[in-house]
């Protein structure tokens, strides 16, 4: 007869242990432990379990290797993320925040295929629900079937029946098997269901997608041991005041972990952006202002301008704000720093508002030299040419240091009509002539000050 006995799971890492923990001894996080009740059965006979399939050991060099098979996505700034379309046989796993347009990400694209057969399961929503949300999208498909189900064995009863070719699980939280006596969400359910549909996507050779809610720090719910399962992490980010909406690769077996994808959100569903700067840069003005220049960054494989605005005022309550949007904070308070020690400028008792235009976040340190030039620009309440790019990190001495991939950088510039680039000095050395832009190169922050204010 099955016993029923508490244990105590780490909702962090899904270590588990008899008794409640303060900290736990595999992450080292602490208070994470929840109680879980579960149901432990009779244990089969050990010889009964040694004779599982089991895997044989083989040589290394005898090991043949092939390319991995993909599905081509409809979205091609899907398929970059992926690393070039959908792994046959892989276990994918979408994190977003509530509203995001995960569901209607994976909707499009599953509408759009063709030549598959697809099994939608939904633990959320109901078969009305996405029907009119497909007419929403204007995509109509007869080869998708919609499951609304959330017990594992029903499930794949119904995966048997169909004999799908691309399965998606929307959401995994939702999912419960029958052999734990434990709510749907909790660790050990969504371990057990997350590992049983691996075994079914390497088995069957079925990709298979899940949908998955983050919680509040913005990581993926459930244990840490998900991620460690699934050969692809995707995240899906945005926030709520924008229309665009950025898939981000955390972890990916089969391609680069640094390419992005970039989608506005409209009436009809998820558009691609085919240029980001068009979403980085705000429309054309008849004069131009102070505190607003354009930098230069990079993700994955793409260079995009991204529009720097900054706002310098005297601080009215004393003690001096410093808010930044889009940018590490304490990166800017060094450079605030620097701008004090080495260049002389006293802002210690001003106020200094930061924003990336776009909503986008920008970690890339060749940004530096295009913040630093807002921020005297406002404080100097001196408006900088629109048609100059700066592109540049900058160091506690004061100096600007080169950065990487500075020839796609500047050819991006030139590619959008700009006119003058301020670059490292050296950071082109023997290709500068290859460049019709006009190109300043200087080598410290008092030297790009001049420059621009002279």
């Amino acid at each position: 007869m099955a016993k029923i006995k508490s244990v105590y799971f780490c909702q962090s890492c899904g270590y588990e242990s008899p008794k409640w923990l303060g900290r736990c001894p595999s992450c080292g996080e602490w208070n994470t432990f929840a109680e879980e009740k579960i149901t432990v059965s009779k244990k089969t006979d050990s010889n009964q379990q040694s004779r599982a399939k089991t895997s044989l050991p083989l040589k290394l060099s005898e090991i043949e290797t092939t390319d991995e098979p993909r599905i081509n996505m409809p979205s091609s700034e899907l398929n970059r993320v992926l690393g070039g379309g959908l792994v046959v046989g892989s276990l994918t796993l979408i994190g977003g925040e509530p509203g995001i347009g995960k569901s209607t990400l994976l909707l499009q694209n599953i509408l759009s295929i063709r030549n598959k057969k697809i099994l939608y399961i939904s633990g959320e929503e109901s078969a009305t629900q996405l029907k009119l949300r497909a007419d929403r999208l204007g995509k109509v498909s007869d080869n998708t079937y919609i499951l609304c189900e959330t017990r594992l064995d029903n499930i794949f009863t119904q995966i048997e029946n169909i004999q799908p070719q691309i399965v998606v699980v929307d959401s995994i939280q939702t999912i419960a098997s029958d052999q734990i006596d434990s709510p749907a969400g909790s660790v050990s359910q969504v371990r057990e269901c997350a590992a049983a549909l691996l075994r079914y996507a390497k088995d069957s050779n079925v990709p298979v997608i899940l949908v998955g809610h983050i919680n509040k720090d913005g990581a993926i719910a459930g244990p840490k041991v998900l991620e460690h399962i699934v050969d692809t992490v995707l995240q899906f980010e945005g926030d709520r005041q924008y229309l665009y909406r950025i898939l981000r690769s955390i972890k990916n077996r089969f391609g680069s972990t640094s390419e992005i994808g970039i989608y506005e959100m409209i009436q009809k569903g998820l558009r691609e952006v085919k240029n980001p700067s068009e979403m980085l840069l705000s429309e054309n003005r008849d004069e131009e202002m102070s505190g607003i220049t354009i930098g230069v960054t990079i993700e994955g494989a793409r260079p995009f301008m991204v529009e720097v605005q900054s706002l310098v005022s005297s601080a009215a309550y004393g003690t001096p704000q410093r808010s930044v949007t889009g940018f590490d904070q304490r990166r800017l308070n060094m450079l605030l720093a620097v701008l004090e020690k080495r260049a002389r400028f006293k802002l210690g008792a001003k106020d200094v508002f930061l924003n990336m235009a776009g909503g986008l976040k920008v970690v890339d340190p060749a940004i530096d030299m295009a913040v630093v030039a807002a921020i005297m620009s406002s404080n100097f309440d001196v408006s900088v040419s629109r048609k100059t790019v700066f592109i540049g990190e900058v160091g506690l001495s004061g100096e600007i240091r080169t950065v990487t991939r500075i020839e796609q950088r500047v050819a991006e510039a030139e590619k959008l009509g700009f006119e003058n680039v301020v670059i490292p000095k050296g950071n082109l050395r023997g290709i500068k002539d290859k460049f019709s832009i006009t190109i300043v190169e200087v080598g410290k922050v008092e030297e790009m000050l001049k420059y621009l204010f002279s």
